[in-house]
């Protein structure tokens, strides 16, 4: 039996010219392709609206979503960011890097970025989906900007998405001064401090194609719960794990979840 968290949780308005300019100008770069950006603000829940709208038809879920954008700015991201790295702790190895940078491109800080380019506003989003607060949602938010770095790179190349990164991401990387603990063994450490059994994983859903699976994963300690979602099962646990820290309180919960 599953013992997921509980419920996770348009015709939203296309986003205006007005909002798309401001958009532009704190990213600091002018799109010569403007329909890649609208796309990387289109929630899959518009796109679908409009589509069965037109047609009348079933339609391939994410079709006309930035959903795709999506997929290609997570590995600009990842790339950027090991970059960056390399170059500020040219002494360090993989195992410390490799924490910062899951931590440094974990849904919280994408999300915190997101707020900082003011993305919820911007978003093309369902009327019903609106209503239930999608546009303040990590998830969403994240996934929004990782589509606005894929449409950066198909429209300009590295170097406008690089700038992106290192104007938006100063900050949290200056504020690593060491390594960030795994949020796994950040919980477990929890857990055995106070004497409890060691957290319990499980599976809430999987699916996706293959080329671009989602996971939901669920962990559970001392009667308490913490779901998160990743594109591996490996990421999701550690999504969840920062999501219960979180909760409790600890120092190494925000922000420390892999994304």
């Amino acid at each position: 039996m599953r013992m997921s968290c509980g419920m996770r949780g348009k015709r939203g308005s296309v986003v205006d010219e007005k909002v798309l300019d401001r958009l532009q100008e704190q990213i600091g770069y002018r799109f010569a392709n403007a329909a890649l950006l609208r796309k990387a603000l289109t929630h899959r829940s518009a796109a679908h609206q409009r589509s069965v709208g037109r047609s009348g038809r079933r339609v391939v879920r994410g079709a006309g979503s930035n959903e795709r954008l999506e997929f290609i700015g997570d590995r600009v991201l990842g790339l950027l960011m090991a970059e960056w790295l390399l170059e500020r702790y040219p002494g360090e190895q993989e195992g410390a890097l490799g924490s910062r940078h899951a931590h440094l491109v974990s849904r919280t800080a994408l999300a915190e970025v997101a707020h900082a380019l003011d993305l919820p506003e911007a978003l093309d989003v369902a009327l019903h989906e609106e209503r239930i607060g999608i546009r303040e949602t990590a998830n969403v938010l994240a996934d929004a900007l990782e589509a606005i770095l894929g449409a950066l790179y198909l429209d300009g190349g590295l170097d406008p998405a690089r700038g992106l990164v290192r104007r938006y991401w100063s900050g949290a990387i200056a504020a690593q001064a060491q390594p960030p603990k795994d949020p796994k063994t950040a919980l477990q450490e929890w857990a055995l401090a106070r004497g409890l059994p060691l957290p319990v994983y499980e599976i809430v859903s999987a699916d996706g194609p293959s080329h671009a699976p989602h996971f939901v994963i669920a962990v559970h300690v001392a009667g308490a719960c913490g779901e998160g979602e990743a594109g591996n099962k490996r990421a999701a646990e550690s999504a969840a794990a920062a999501s219960l820290l979180t909760q409790f309180g600890t120092a190494s919960g925000p922000g420390t979840g892999m994304k």
